[in-house]
């Protein structure tokens, strides 16, 4: 009689260190999901990628593509294939008209601003989703579509399925947060190619950069366009907090096209250049059916990781691998920016093909604030050159790692 209570807190105990067991699996499995890749001043974190060629279905390169995660605005890359499918069977035309429900006006920003009762022509709403990213125009195709924006929902996950999208879940027509609506890099992939092969008389649409509506030039579009140019021809970029800054990019070079998802960057300048080297790294690989095709990767794992904490999300971060050059504080933005450009010229004199990035840091004191000019996210070697060149001239500069930049930045207060 005495040793059932034993036994039964014995039980109880044996059952917590499983739960704690798999939950610390779980976050070491999401955790697994972030991992370094390299960069031209050092590892910068990322989540999970991959690169598919269309043309076969051979996976090129990919790093957990199977692994969940919060799609953010790529949703709308969904939503607009179910538009590209209205319009190519002729209940949807260019110029449909595209009515805003007060549900759809009152989604947050990024937006067009559509008043409850206006509307756009159904044209201007693909343009808005590309160039803009407008979460109210989202809804309203999804009503426009489905009724409500619950129902183009289902249609969704149900399109995703049948494309093979094993692993996706929508709730939404337009990626704001839900912990229900996830999907892959594999499946993003795929989604891709879809577009691609299903639908190239309006494929074009994803290389809309502005457009003029009314008074308004909207846009820009996706940077990826111009920065990989000429071969950059498409596609989406998307940011939640949870999921960090992503991106489905397609190229064409030498008549090749190849399909690349980067997912999970903290900021979008890191992940914009990543999916460039990943494509350069992609373009040479070769093709000749030996590897595993996009729909043969497996999907599944734990829930998707968090990139960035609501805690910190909008937090000024530096969030970058390489060292700054601190070239002084200044009274005003302008001199500051003045003061990078010129930092910026003399690191080319001393031959850096590779500058650095502007971040031009507000510091306070009591109720001033003042400007640091900062050249940021420097090669190893190029901050110390760049100070060593300065300090000869005796001008201010002082070599700053990653470390250094820790809120409220007093120690740029000069």
């Amino acid at each position: 009689m005495l040793g059932a209570p034993h036994a039964s807190t014995a039980m109880n105990l044996r059952l917590l260190f499983c739960v704690l067991g798999l939950l610390g699996l779980c976050a070491a499995s999401a955790r697994a999901q972030m991992a370094p890749v390299t960069s031209p001043s050092g590892p910068v974190m990322a989540g999970p990628y991959v690169v598919v060629d269309p043309a076969t279905g051979e996976t090129l390169l990919e790093r957990n593509a199977g692994a969940f995660w919060y799609p953010a605005s790529l949703t709308k890359i969904m939503t607009i294939y179910i538009v590209f499918e209205e319009l190519k069977a002729g209940r949807l035309t260019l110029s449909s008209p595209l009515p805003f429900s007060q549900t759809a006006s009152a989604k947050p920003a990024s937006k067009l601003g559509i008043a409850p009762g206006g509307s756009i022509t159904v044209e201007q709403g693909l343009q808005a989703l590309v160039a803009r990213s407008a979460n109210d125009v989202a809804t309203a195709f999804g009503e426009r579509i489905s009724g409500t924006e619950a129902a183009f929902a289902q249609r969704m996950t149900e399109t995703a399925a049948r494309l093979g999208m094993t692993a996706t879940k929508f709730r939404n027509a337009n990626g704001l947060p839900d912990p229900e609506q996830v999907t892959t890099a594999r499946d993003l992939a795929l989604l891709g190619v879809a577009l691609v092969k299903d639908f190239p008389e309006y494929y074009g649409y994803f290389r809309t950069q502005d457009f003029v509506f009314g008074k308004q030039k909207i846009g820009p579009g996706i940077k990826f366009l111009d920065l990989y140019a000429p071969y950059a021809d498409g596609l989406k970029t998307g940011f939640i907090c949870a999921s960090g800054f992503n991106i489905v990019g397609s190229a064409v070079r030498d008549g090749r096209r190849l399909v690349a998802v980067a997912l999970g960057f903290k900021r979008a300048d890191l992940r914009d250049e990543f999916i460039i080297r990943l494509l350069d790294e992609a373009f040479l690989l070769k093709t000749a059916g030996s590897r595993p095709k996009i729909w043969q990767l497996r999907n599944g794992g734990s829930g998707p990781a968090t990139v960035l904490p609501y805690g910190e999300c909008g937090t000024i971060r530096y969030d970058m691998p390489g060292d700054a050059a601190w070239l002084g504080t200044y009274g005003d933005w302008r001199t500051a920016r003045t003061t990078f450009d010129k930092g910026q010229a003399q690191l080319a004199t001393l031959g850096f093909s590779r500058l650095g990035k502007e971040w031009i840091l507000p510091v306070r004191s009591g109720e001033a604030t003042r400007q640091a000019a900062i050249i940021a996210d420097l090669e190893p070697g190029a901050a110390q050159k760049l100070c060593d060149d300065y300090k000869v001239r005796k001008l201010f500069c002082e070599v700053k790692k990653p470390g250094d930049f820790v809120a409220p930045f007093s120690g740029f207060w000069r």
